[in-house]
């Protein structure tokens, strides 16, 4: 009976000490997969933002751990920033982390005011970013009445139209209060109303029908061109 005794005590030693090995190989296991670091940073759908200045905003320019790194985080602390309307991060193996980025569309340079004003209405002032931004002068004051209207009405602008015009003015008459004035670069001007703002997205194909002539193109009212003499 004895000698079964101790064969039994050093059968349980041993498997304790597997089991106790075993959860010391998963903790360091565990332990060195966390803290993997990341090894490659891709910045995706940027335009006036450099990778480098997004990185930074995001506190992963320093390569961090690759599995501590959450989405809600970095994504919380990118879209504090006024130039960033959106912000996704994911993971690509090995290790790499991915930044998806919406931009702030910026939409004018307020005179007035001396700001840049985004499609969500926030604005910065004369920055290092903003010297990027290819868009149009609002030389003078939109009434309050108005503003809201003329903001989303710039929103639907399409990039490659608005960085053509060169300056807006707020032109009512007495037949319109709604009543815009664009200056294009190619030294054409537009009438727009709050409610035809969009129609200045088919600038480009009117211009093919101008005949390289220059003049004025009404679009707040009749739909015609008026050429310079």
């Amino acid at each position: 009976m004895a000698k079964k005794i101790v064969k039994k005590r050093k059968i349980k030693l041993v498997s304790l000490l597997l089991v106790l090995l075993c959860l010391v190989g998963l903790f360091f296991g565990f332990y060195l997969i966390f803290n993997i670091k990341t090894t490659n940073l891709i910045v995706l759908n940027t335009n006036y933002l450099s990778d480098d200045y997004v990185l930074e905003k995001a506190g992963v320019i320093d390569y961090p751990k690759f599995f501590l790194t959450t989405n809600l985080k970095v994504s919380k602390e990118l879209e504090k920033n006024v130039y960033i309307k959106k912000a996704k991060l994911s993971r690509r193996f090995p290790f790499t982390l991915v930044l998806n980025i919406t931009e702030n569309k910026p939409l004018y340079y307020d005179v007035t005011s001396e700001k840049y004003i985004f499609e969500n209405g926030e604005s910065v002032g004369d920055e290092e970013i903003s010297h990027n931004f290819r868009v149009p002068r609002l030389l003078n004051y939109v009434p309050d009445n108005k503003y809201k209207k003329y903001l989303k009405g710039m929103g639907r602008i399409k990039e490659d139209v608005l960085s053509k015009i060169s300056d807006i003015e707020y032109q009512p008459n007495d037949y319109d209060k709604d009543r815009f004035l664009l200056y294009m670069d190619d030294s054409n001007m537009v009438y727009l109303t709050l409610t035809k703002f969009k129609m200045i997205n088919h600038y480009n194909d009117v211009l093919k029908q101008l005949d390289n002539h220059k003049g004025i193109l009404y679009l707040d009212n009749g739909n015609h061109f008026q050429i310079k003499q």
